[in-house]
Order: C-alpha cells, then structure tokens, then sequence
C-alpha cells in the first residue's frame, strides 16, 4: 500500500520539525511537505495533494483558516486537522466551517497526535475534549423563539403578520397595554430594537 501523505503548515521551527519526525516514524505514514506560511501551502499542496494536512491557524499573513478555505475551493481530496493554541469558540466554528475535519489543542500529547490522524484516515472528525464539547453545546443553544413565553410567541407571530398593536389586542382579547409590555419584553430578550429586528432575528434561520 502507498503510505498515507502529509503536510505541516506550522510557523514555529520546533513544532514544525517535531511534527515531521513523528509523521515519519508512524508506520504507513510520510511527511512529504512543511511550510512555516499558508501562502507558500496554498501554492504547494495544490500540486502535491496530500492525504492530511496539519494545520496551524496562527500563521504569519493570511491565517491557517483562509489556507484551509482556499486549498477546499480548488477541490482537492486533502483532509485538513487543526493544530493549534486557539480555543475560543469563534475560532473553532470558523475552522470547521472552512472544511476542518479534526481540532486538536497544542496541548496534546504525542499519542493523541497520532490517533488523531489514524482516525481521520478511517473517516473520523477527531477533537480535543474541550473542543468537542464546544461543538456538542452548540446544539443544544435554545432557539430565539424559545426565550420567549407562550404568549410572546403569540405576539410576535401577529407582528410577524403585520398586524398593528390594537389588532394583536383585538386578536388576543387582551389590553393593548399589554400588548405594549409583551413587546417591550420580546425585544428585551431577543437584543433587538424594533419589530423589523425582532421578526429577522426569531425567523431569519429559517430560512
């Protein structure tokens, strides 16, 4: 069998170099490439098409992210793993949203590296525990329409029809005072200013 490919876009010599020798000694595995920028990267792995890239996202110039966002576009089959510092959750939405197929922290250790790739090889997403924590949470988040009461679900689906506040009184037999603070409290907890706002905000994903 042909070894499985790889190469590191990594731009501190130590990590960079560690990663090359640890590919090398993994059997069925070879490091053909490094590169310490993501716009050398770009340019060479669209010729050398290796089966996993390892990537950092703190690059000099553009960010590992864009590399990995680039190097998608041209549709090359490479599976990319993050290597890197960053944690926070913006980071690591944008990463898997560029086409990532792992995150793994620099925290991790030598074997958790190497079953990380192994898993990637058998089709897996592997991730750090606390990233993959992140990404479980993140589906478990409420809707915005699940903030609101009952009766604000009510309210905000007649505004969402464009009816006025005295017709969503007539519509719900209630005071158009009340009307006013179920209102008040919709965009309370949506953060939004006005009706315009309310109405994207609680129906925008849908579509």
């Amino acid at each position: 069998m042909e070894p499985i490919t790889v190469s590191v876009v990594e731009d501190t010599p130590e990590i960079r170099e560690g990663m090359r020798f640890m590919v090398n000694q993994m059997p069925g595995f070879t490091c053909i490439s490094v590169y310490d920028n993501a716009e050398d990267a770009i340019a060479g792995m669209k010729e050398e098409a290796p089966d996993i890239a390892i990537v950092d996202i703190g690059l000099p110039g553009a960010t590992g992210i864009e590399c990995i966002r680039k190097l998608k576009a041209t549709e090359i089959a490479t599976q990319f793993l993050i290597f890197t510092i960053y944690e926070d959750n913006d980071q690591v939405f944008e990463a898997l949203a560029a086409g990532a197929s792992g995150y793994l922290l620099k925290t991790a250790p030598p074997d958790k590296i190497i079953e990380a790739l192994q898993d990637i090889c058998a089709g897996g997403s592997p991730m750090s525990a606390s990233i993959a924590r992140k990404v479980v949470a993140s589906f478990h988040r409420p809707s915005e329409q699940d903030m609101l009461s009952p009766r604000e679900r009510e309210v905000l689906n007649l505004m969402a029809k464009g009816f006025l506040y005295k017709e969503i009184s007539s519509q719900l037999a209630i005071q158009v005072g009340t009307v006013r603070q179920h209102i008040h409290h919709i965009y309370e907890k949506l953060h939004v200013q006005n009706r315009t706002e309310a109405i994207n905000k609680a129906f925008g994903a849908r579509n």
